[in-house]
């Protein structure tokens, strides 16, 4: 190992037997493959200088270390790469400081890298922990992969702890499976963060996923993750990531994110979107998914329907919303208190009716806030229609909490000219009106007010100069009414008012929109 160590070349100390050569099957490895841990710590803190004309590197694979790796607070200059390997006591580094560091497929009980430092990567695809992993506040230099990683709880029931993390580039943490939290709050990555296909379970009184204020330049994939339809296993991921392509290979089917347990993304900060597409979260009656305060550009919220727990939204803030009808929770399932969205892109069918559904699930005590911003988007987007449709549907909720003269009220404006948002209602009532009027006053011509100064008269024309206000047609003023011919026209007066006034409205929203 340590002329191994000297040329920058392979340490192999793997079995023949493939069964004996797995790093997690049960079957002991005997002491021909052990190395002290003590000295691993003296290769890569204080080891020997390298061969001419070669670079040092610890290249382990198939070994054993015994005892606890102890490199807390210390300089790991080579670069490191162990495949396959085993660690029976946990790693220690701790505001260590190191270049490159990368265990693949092996097992360790523990890894302790608080206030870690890396100049390059940090990658631990494939690896089995059974006492969890703490980054808190590490630095990492270039990307972080810990794809298909399985981690269980420490005693706090937390898998991996991450908070205050800082990734340079990429985090990808896909199909990995955590038996506690993922904490990663106040975290910061500086390309994007993956979790495509991974199943995250919460532990007792714990989220699956806590991430409140986490900063993701690009984008967070909640989504899935091609695996083969046969064994439900991809493959094994390289040891420097993958790169995705647009669609499945032959004989693959999608494995989606499953959370099972709570998810809080409060006050994030995503520079391009959060992609949940087909993401599945599974939540007790209590937990949430929580949204609450994040800003991104884009949202596409087409998961599958949480059968328990609430999706919160409030105080949310993007510029576009993606989303599927069926994605949504029911009544008492969504909160988007002083969500603001500026464009909805629906994927499929998404018709008004289930729009306004979505609204009022949203809403179990009436709020006019969300109904005002659905209709300010559909207004924005030339669905004029739409809009006034949406502002019918917040006024005859908002009657409901009346008292009952007001939901009486309500119900005759309903009735009559649809509060207002269906001026075509309020000139078939003016029609209407008139056609009573001049029949009216047809039988019934009055007295004039001052013989030999008045025009002729004429029925049509005098209920329509009573009904259209401001404009006079030359017969208002010349005629004396007197009982109920006088309480007639002024009825006619104060109702031409009020609809005249509904459809110069309707007709002053129609020519703004154009």
């Amino acid at each position: 190992m340590w002329n191994a160590f000297r040329n920058g070349s392979t340490f192999d100390l793997s079995d023949p037997d493939p069964l004996r050569n797995d790093p997690f099957s049960p079957h002991p490895w005997g002491p021909e493959r052990q190395v002290r841990a003590m000295v691993v710590a003296l290769l890569l803190l204080d080891g020997p200088a390298p061969h001419p004309g070669r670079v040092a590197a610890l290249k382990l694979r198939g070994v054993q270390v015994t005892g606890v790796l102890k490199l807390a607070g210390g300089t790991v200059g080579p670069y490191v790469e162990l495949h396959a390997c085993r660690f029976d006591s946990e790693i220690l580094m701790p505001e260590a400081h190191v270049t490159t560091l990368r265990l693949v497929g092996c097992v360790f009980p523990r890894l302790e890298a608080a206030r870690l430092r890396t100049e390059g990567d940090l990658h631990l695809p494939r690896c089995r922990v059974e006492h969890g992993i703490r980054l808190t506040d590490a630095q990492i230099g270039t990307d972080l992969l810990i794809n298909q990683i399985h981690v269980r709880p420490d005693r706090r029931g937390r898998a991996i702890t991450a908070d205050g993390l800082s990734v340079a580039q990429d985090l990808q943490a896909e199909l990995i499976q955590t038996y506690g939290e993922f904490s990663l709050r106040g975290a910061k990555v500086g390309v994007s963060l993956s979790l495509r296909g991974s199943k995250l379970r919460a532990a007792a009184d714990r989220r699956a996923l806590n991430a409140p204020q986490l900063s993701v330049e690009r984008t967070l994939y909640l989504t899935g993750a091609w695996v083969s339809a046969a064994t439900g296993e991809s493959g094994t991921t390289p040891a420097y990531g993958v790169i995705h392509t647009s669609g499945g290979r032959r004989g693959t089917r999608l494995q989606p994110f499953e959370c099972h347990g709570g998810v809080r993304l409060d006050d994030g900060r995503f520079g391009d979107a959060i992609d949940l597409h087909r993401a599945r979260f599974l939540m007790n009656a209590g937990e949430e998914l929580s949204l609450r305060r994040i800003v991104s550009p884009e949202l596409r919220f087409n998961a599958e329907r949480p059968e328990e727990g609430r999706v919160v939204l409030n105080g949310a803030k993007v510029v576009t919303l993606v989303d599927v009808a069926t994605s949504w929770p029911g009544p008492g399932g969504l909160a988007m208190g002083g969500f603001v969205y500026e464009n909805l892109v629906p994927i499929d069918s998404f018709p008004l009716n289930r729009r306004l559904a979505w609204v009022e699930s949203a809403t179990p005590e009436y709020s006019p806030e969300p109904y005002e911003r659905l209709a300010t988007v559909l207004r924005n987007s030339g669905e004029d229609a739409d809009a006034r449709e949406v502002l019918l549907a917040k006024q005859r909720r908002r009657r409901e909490t009346l008292p009952l003269a007001g939901k009486a009220w309500g119900h005759i404006q309903d009735l009559t000219v649809a509060y207002g948002y269906r001026p075509g209602r309020a000139a078939l009532w003016m029609a209407v009106l008139w056609a009573a009027g001049a029949l009216v006053f047809a039988g019934n011509r009055p007295a004039p007010m001052k013989p030999g100064e008045h025009p002729e008269w004429s029925a049509p024309l005098y209920a329509l100069d009573l009904l259209i206000p401001v404009i006079n047609l030359g017969q208002d003023g010349y005629w004396r009414l007197e009982g109920a011919w006088q309480w007639a026209a002024a009825g006619l007066v104060i109702l031409g008012w009020i609809l005249a006034t509904t459809v110069a409205a309707g007709a002053t929203r129609l020519l703004s929109r154009n």
